[in-house]
C-alpha cells in the first residue's frame, strides 16, 4: 500500500469513536504477530481528563533534550495523521507511514484469514500499532504513548511503562466510562502497573482516592503533585509563566512554562515529576536535561497564538473542564479586552455546559461547524446552549466565521476559537492552505 492506500483505509474505517471496543484482545493479538514491538524501548504512559497531550510533549522533550531518540505517539491529529507518530519531534514520513501500516494490515488479513480476529482492528488500534512498530524499526530508546480514551482498555494499555502518569480527572466520554469521577478514575487508573511508579495531578478527592488504592493495590510507589510538588515564585516574563518546584526536597527554580496559561504549569509540573523519577529509575536526566526539555517543548492548538492584531487564539477546550480553565485564562490574563468566540462542538460533547462557561465571556459568538460527521451544526449548537448569546452568528464554514469575526474586530479585541480540536483542525488547515485571511 502506499501512503494514500493506507489514508484511503483508514477513512474506511471510520471515525475512532466508530467500533470503538473496549477489549485489549486485538491489539494483543496483532502485536504479538508483529513481534512484539512495544517491548523493545523503554516507555511512559500518559492518562487523563485533560492536559495529557502537553504532559506527554513536555516529558517527550525533556527525554530528547536527554540525548534519547524518542518517540511520541498522540491524538487526535489537528491536520495530518502523521502528527500522531512523531520520532525527536518530527512526523513520521509518508513513506515511513505506508511500510509500517501496511505491516500492521498484513498481520491483521493473515489474522482475520485464520478466524483469530473477529472483525477489523478500529482506526485507533491500527495506528497505536503502527506506531509500536515504527519506534521499534527506528530504534526509538524511550517512547511516550498518550492514551487515547480512559486507559485500562485503551489500545495504548498494553505497554509495561517505566512510569505512568494521570494528569487528572473530570466528567468526559460518560457513556464510555461511566458517569461519576470515580468511575472514570478507576479507568484511567488501569494504566497504574505493578511496582512501577506514578505521577498523578488529580485534585478530585473521590478520583484521587480511587488511584490511591489501585496504586496499594499493585505495590507501585504514588507521587501526587497535588500534595508532593510544591509550585511556588510564579511570575510572568514576556508572557510567559515562570515557576519554581520543590519535588520531596529536591528544588528546581526559574522553569518555564512552554505553553499558556496557569493550568499548563500543572502539566508542566507533572512532565517534570515523571522525568524526575525516570531519572531516579536509571535514566540519564539531568536538572538541566529538564529544564531545557520543558522550555523548548512545543504543543500546537493549545492557547495557539496565529494572529497578533486582532489578537487569535486556538484553543481545543473540548470538555467542561477544559471549559474552564480556558474562561479563568481569560479573566486573568486578557481583562478588559473585548472578546469574540469562534465556537463549535462535537454532537456527543456537553454543549450546554461548555456553552453556560464560554459564551458569556464573548460580546459576539460565532457558531460554526468541521467538516466532519460528528460536528454539530451551529442551529444544533444554539437548541442545545444553556445561555443563548446576545449577539451570535451562524457561520457553518470555520475559515469564514474567523475572517467575520476579523473583520469585526478592533485591533486589541481577542478572537477565540475554542469548543473542538477539529476545529482547531480546520482553521490551522485553512490558514496553511491560504484559504483564511485575517487582515
Amino acid at each position: 500500500m502506499d501512503y494514500t492506500e493506507c489514508l484511503a483505509y483508514l477513512t474506511d474505517l471510520g471515525h475512532e469513536l466508530r467500533g470503538l471496543k473496549f477489549d485489549l484482545r486485538a491489539i494483543e493479538r496483532v502485536t504479538e504477530a508483529l513481534g512484539h514491538p512495544e517491548h523493545k524501548y523503554p516507555c511512559a504512559i500518559v492518562a487523563g481528563t485533560n492536559g495529557k497531550g502537553s504532559t506527554s510533549a513536555m516529558l517527550a522533550s525533556i527525554v530528547e533534550r536527554a540525548g534519547y531518540r524518542t518517540g511520541l505517539y498522540t491524538s487526535p491529529h489537528l491536520i495530518r495523521v502523521n502528527e500522531r507518530i512523531r520520532v525527536d519531534g518530527r512526523e513520521i514520513g509518508d513513506q515511513e507511514f505506508a511500510e509500517a501500516f501496511s505491516e500492521v494490515r498484513r498481520v491483521v488479513a493473515t489474522l482475520m484469514e485464520a478466524k483469530l480476529l473477529p472483525q477489523r482492528p478500529s482506526f485507533f488500534e491500527f495506528l497505536t500499532a503502527t506506531a509500536f512498530l515504527h519506534f521499534a524499526r527506528v530504534g526509538v530508546d524511550f517512547a511516550v504513548f498518550e492514551v487515547g480514551m480512559g486507559g485500562r482498555l485503551d489500545a495504548t494499555n498494553i505497554v509495561v511503562p517505566r512510569v505512568a502518569v494521570i494528569t487528572n480527572v473530570d466528567l468526559d466520554h460518560t457513556e464510555f466510562l461511566g458517569d461519576t469521577h470515580a468511575a472514570i478514575a478507576r479507568e484511567k487508573a488501569g494504566v497504574i502497573k505493578k511496582r512501577r511508579p506514578v505521577v498523578s495531578g488529580c485534585a478530585h478527592l473521590e478520583a484521587a482516592e480511587v488511584i490511591r488504592q489501585r496504586c496499594s493495590e499493585v505495590g507501585a510507589e504514588l507521587l501526587e503533585t497535588t500534595r508532593f510538588a510544591k509550585l511556588s515564585n510564579f511570575r510572568n516574563q514576556s508572557g510567559r509563566l515562570f515557576f519554581d518546584l520543590a519535588l520531596n526536597g529536591d528544588r528546581f527554580t526559574d522553569l518555564a512554562s512552554p505553553l499558556p496559561g496557569k493550568f499548563q504549569v500543572r502539566n508542566a509540573a507533572q512532565a517534570v515529576a515523571a522525568a524526575w523519577l525516570l531519572a531516579r529509575e536509571g535514566l540519564s536526566i539531568t536538572r538541566s536535561d529538564i529544564e531545557a526539555g520543558l522550555r523548548t517543548a512545543r504543543w500546537p492548538g493549545r492557547l495557539e497564538v496565529i494572529h497578533y492584531q486582532p489578537l487569535v487564539l486556538l484553543d481545543g477546550a473540548h470538555n467542561p473542564a477544559a471549559a474552564r480553565e480556558l474562561a479563568d485564562f481569560v479573566r486573568e490574563e486578557l481583562p478588559g479586552r473585548r472578546l469574540r468566540l469562534v465556537y463549535a462542538s462535537m454532537r456527543d460533547k456537553a454543549i450546554s455546559e461548555i456553552s453556560a462557561t464560554l459564551f458569556p465571556l464573548a460580546e459576539e459568538v460565532y457558531l460554526t461547524r468541521p467538516d466532519l460527521g460528528r460536528a454539530a451544526s451551529p442551529e444544533e449548537i444554539l437548541a442545545a446552549a444553556r445561555i443563548e448569546p446576545g449577539n451570535v452568528v451562524l457561520e457553518p464554514v470555520p475559515a469564514r466565521a474567523v475572517e467575520r469575526a476579523c473583520r469585526a474586530a478592533a485591533a486589541d479585541d481577542v478572537i477565540l476559537v475554542a469548543g473542538s480540536l477539529f476545529l482547531v483542525g480546520a482553521v490551522k488547515q485553512a490558514l496553511q492552505e491560504g484559504k483564511l485571511v485575517m487582515e
